[in-house]
């Protein structure tokens, strides 16, 4: 398990539609190891896709809460409901969080590391993590979620233009 380097907004792999994987070979396994060991690496790493890390393969992993990992091989939301609210910040955006509406509930079908296919099923944060994570392996950012007015500096809670930060992240430019 190593550690891998995590991709910064402007990066282009952030943006890709990501690839499905065909078989969980020892190369999905050993990125599913590596996607763990770099979120357990650094405080306050609920999630991690593999773009993130420069691979656009639909793998992604999370630990939202601590309780342990999920692993996610091609994940599809299958099913939804409700709404919620709440403030979003991303390893690949340093310095800000916005505010997003997403499903209270959502039941994702994925793969095992097995290559089995199972359910993962999440309710308030945990559906706003596999949420989260399975936007980056579409190529979309929270900041995409975020209305004007609505994205912060973690420094000093100031508002922030995402739009300027959308552009930012669509022209490949903030490596």
């Amino acid at each position: 398990m190593t550690e891998r380097l995590i991709r910064k907004i402007g990066d282009p792999v952030l943006r890709e539609k990501c690839q499905p994987v065909r078989e969980v070979t020892p190369n999905i396994a050993r990125l599913l190891d590596d996607l763990a060991a770099t979120i357990y690496g650094g405080d306050n790493r609920a999630g991690l896709a593999a773009p993130q890390v420069g691979i656009a393969k639909r793998v992604a992993v999370l630990d939202y809460d601590g309780s342990g990992l999920i692993e996610l091989i091609n994940p599809v939301i299958v099913e939804r409901s409700g709404k919620q609210s709440g403030h979003e910040s991303c390893l690949s955006i340093p310095g800000a969080y916005g505010l997003v509406k997403r499903s209270q509930y959502v039941k994702v079908m994925t793969w095992d590391r097995q290559g089995k296919e199972t359910f993962v099923e999440g309710r308030g944060d945990l559906a706003i993590c596999l949420q989260h994570e399975i936007d980056h392996l579409d190529g979309v950012l929270y900041i995409d979620h975020v209305k004007p007015g609505e994205l912060f500096s973690e420094h000093d809670s100031k508002p922030m233009d995402v739009f300027q930060m959308i552009r930012l992240s669509r022209s490949g430019s903030g490596r």
